[in-house]
């Protein structure tokens, strides 16, 4: 990158801010705010981040993030950026180019000394519980469930929509389109509803694959299906129904394996895909109440955005006390050159 902040804004000069970028498989969403968490300006993409051979692309991450953040500063008038947080999909994974490469980026283009590079349960977690013991299941195109007792973290699943991901928007999506075509080929299991909204949403059952296999986009592709499902769910069709017991099954699994034990450990949902309502919320409470019936519910306080947000702030306070993990929640402070 060029152009930007050159050996950095000195101390105190301007209106001080942080910035927390929320990157995902629907898109990035970034903020700028106040040193106190107030945020100030914000901006969303639609377009994911690519994922290649090294793992997330830290320049195409730049790319969309940098005239973005510019337009933010100008509306926002801050000046000076002390910190950031960037909560982003498969970073535990699939983030070793990110982390060499992302903190210099900042710190070239806006002068950003102090970075947080987070996995996006982790900022789903802060967002939703902030500092206590729990678990959380982050679930919108993909899922993941992180739990901690502040000491460290637990992760299971966010294997990506190839491997894992059970009970996702990909994976139910995936599941929906399996439905209508084991109608097409007059497999049990099949769904002639389901049938009807694919071929309606992505033309003949025939051309499925080819619609589908091609994509980059393609856990954002099955997960648009989700609405489909949800909606052939609220008919009663049992398999619809069937496919959103499933996925609930599998994030109470996932839940279970991170939460701490002892105590009245808390546990909340977050993401997308829980504004589905009823048809999901329902099989979820009931295989919640089943597995883990000493968990204590809650309703998330935020999203991830409002996560990075949080850890954003925290950090430039230096009040971060979540617990430092190399693949899920490192801090870098970048010297200048």
């Amino acid at each position: 990158m060029t152009g930007g902040a050159s050996g950095g804004p000195g101390p105190g000069a301007g209106r001080a801010g942080v910035l927390a970028v929320d990157s995902g498989g629907s898109g990035l969403r970034v903020v700028v705010a106040t040193g106190d968490g107030t945020v100030l300006a914000r901006r969303e993409s639609p377009e994911p981040v690519r994922t290649g051979a090294r793992g997330i692309d830290p320049g195409h991450l730049m790319e969309q993030l940098a005239p973005m953040v510019r337009v933010l500063l100008a509306e926002s008038g801050v000046t000076e950026l002390c910190t950031a947080a960037v909560g982003a999909a498969g970073l535990a994974t699939l983030g070793d180019a990110l982390r060499a490469e992302l903190p210099v980026a900042l710190w070239r283009e806006f002068g950003v000394r102090t970075v947080a590079l987070a996995a996006d349960a982790v900022t789903a977690y802060t967002g939703a519980l902030g500092a206590h013991p729990g678990a959380v299941v982050a679930a919108g195109t993909g899922l993941i469930a992180v739990g901690t007792d502040l000491n460290s973290w637990s992760r299971a699943d966010g294997w990506g929509h190839l491997l894992g991901d059970c009970g996702s928007g990909a994976w139910i999506g995936r599941a929906g389109l399996e439905a209508a075509l084991r109608a097409y080929d007059g497999r049990p299991g099949g769904s002639e509803g389901l049938l009807a909204r694919a071929e309606k949403l992505f033309g003949p059952a025939s051309g499925l694959p080819g619609r589908v296999y091609p994509r980059s986009d393609r856990p954002a592709v099955l997960a648009s299906f989700v609405p489909e499902v949800a909606a052939r769910a609220e008919q009663h069709d049992p398999v619809a129904m069937g496919i959103l017991r499933s996925a609930a099954r599998h994030m109470v699994e996932s839940a279970a394996a991170v939460c701490p034990t002892g105590g009245e450990p808390r546990i909340a949902f977050t993401g997308g895909l829980f504004r589905m309502g009823e048809p999901l919320l329902v099989p979820l409470a009931e295989e919640l109440a089943s597995a883990l019936p000493s968990a204590l519910r809650v309703t998330a306080a935020g999203d991830p955005l409002t996560g990075a947000v949080r850890i954003a702030a925290d950090l430039a306070a230096g009040t971060l006390t979540l617990p430092g993990d190399a693949a899920m929640l490192s801090v870098v402070t970048t010297p200048g050159e």
